[in-house]
């Protein structure tokens, strides 16, 4: 990359990296307000984790046409500063005493839904910003800088938490969108968006291009519909593992932050893994590949048990499962971004996201049942078997010609 193209990458790259941290400190802060400062329920900390995903999609459908029309980088400051009311908002209400349940679910809302128009504008963007034999390196360093965060930020927040209460972690995330906006500002040079007749007016059925641009394309399609099982089954059985390891095992609190903060060095190392990996066996070999090792390992919960071999199963468990994400999702994310057209980046990514969000939400609520009625453990197994079909849908040997070149 040039000088400028560098910086420029550097800027983009500095915002995500500080919303993600911020997202990351403040990662459970939610749940622990409405319990320990609104005294609600169980189900009402779920219903507001699910209804808050599912809700926060659907409002985002729309976003798709909007941010691909529009100037990217306004966009993301524009989010960001939508992102820092929202949140910040929480901190105030706690100290004025106005806080209450509703309030956390629209901010809930409000923030998911910016999140998705902050993710389809990012990714156009990274793909004006970075050539394309240098996207996979690029999305490496995204991962990587992920996993880090998922690492720290949990144990940051506690500390947070500890010394200053329980909004304190939510006050932070809201200074990062801040921070976000001010590192997207410093980018310079030229910007992204498709031009529009503005005497055309936007349709309803404008609303399904994203959707249209990934059925169209077979390797894309079979991507995008891995990708929304795998990470709906896994994120089904995460609030499962908690309850699990804390509820019914008894196990400490820091030897549960322990669980998933020693695993999450692993997608450092698999991000870092990606690009070479990638240049020895090529994309598409190393992209099934993994993409069939992230299916198989997470079926190893099924064998926890109490104490500290539990704790040991869980993290060798989640890190080679978590190695095997921070290979296979950068190809993932290159590969998506190399075959969509310019015109419908942003409309992709956004229908990406809202589909992946949805099936997040249904089967974290339908796994919540199964759970109630066969136990934790039964039900993340079940989760467990259901991955080692995954694969299923991944692009065959056959697909691989068609891998090698992004699409027209």
């Amino acid at each position: 990359m040039g000088a400028r193209l560098e910086s420029s990458f550097g800027w983009l790259w500095s915002a995500y990296a500080v919303s993600t941290y911020g997202t990351w400190v403040a990662f459970g802060a939610f749940p622990l307000i409405a319990v320990r400062v609104l005294h609600t329920s169980a189900f009402a900390v779920s219903l507001l984790a699910a209804v808050g995903l599912a809700v926060a999609a659907i409002v985002a459908v729309p976003f798709g046409p909007w941010v691909e029309h529009r100037a990217k980088r306004q966009v993301l400051v524009g989010m960001d500063l939508v992102r820092f009311l929202a949140t910040a908002s929480v901190p105030v209400g706690y100290l004025l005493g106005l806080l209450s349940y509703g309030h956390l679910l629209v901010v809930s809302v409000i923030c998911g839904a910016a999140g998705i128009a902050c993710t389809a504008a990012s990714g156009a963007y990274l793909k004006h910003l970075v050539p394309s034999e240098r996207l996979l390196v690029a999305n490496g360093r995204l991962e990587g800088t992920l996993w880090v965060a998922t690492a720290v930020g949990p144990p940051v927040g506690g500390a947070l938490v500890g010394l200053f209460g329980p909004v304190a972690t939510v006050a932070a995330d809201a200074v990062s969108y801040l921070l976000s906006a001010l590192a997207v500002l410093r980018i310079r040079g030229g910007d992204v968006a498709t031009p529009r007749d503005p005497a055309t007016r936007m349709r309803a059925a404008d609303l399904l291009n994203g959707w249209r641009s990934i059925l169209h394309d077979q390797l894309l399609r079979q991507l995008f519909l891995n990708a929304v099982t795998v990470q709906g089954l896994i994120m089904a059985t995460g609030p499962l593992l908690a309850v699990l390891l804390l509820g019914q095992y008894q196990l400490p609190a820091w030897q549960y932050g322990l669980a998933f903060g020693v695993p999450a060095v692993g997608g450092l190392v698999g991000a870092r893994l990606s690009a070479p990996l990638a240049d020895r066996y090529g994309r598409h070999r190393t992209l099934v590949v993994f993409g069939w090792l992230r299916a198989i390992f997470p079926l190893g919960l099924a064998f926890t048990q109490p104490g500290i071999p539990g704790l040991v199963t869980v993290i060798i468990v989640e890190g080679l499962l978590i190695t095997c994400m921070g290979v296979f999702n950068p190809l993932s994310a290159t590969e998506r971004l190399r075959r969509t057209p310019d015109c419908h980046t942003a409309q992709v990514l956004t229908a990406w996201s809202v589909s992946s969000k949805l099936v997040q939400a249904t089967l974290m609520t339908i796994w919540g049942v199964l759970a109630t009625r066969t136990g934790p453990l039964t039900a993340i197994t079940i989760a467990g078997v259901l991955l080692l079909a995954t694969p299923l849908l991944l692009p065959a040997a056959r697909a691989r010609r068609h891998a090698v070149a992004p699409a027209a």
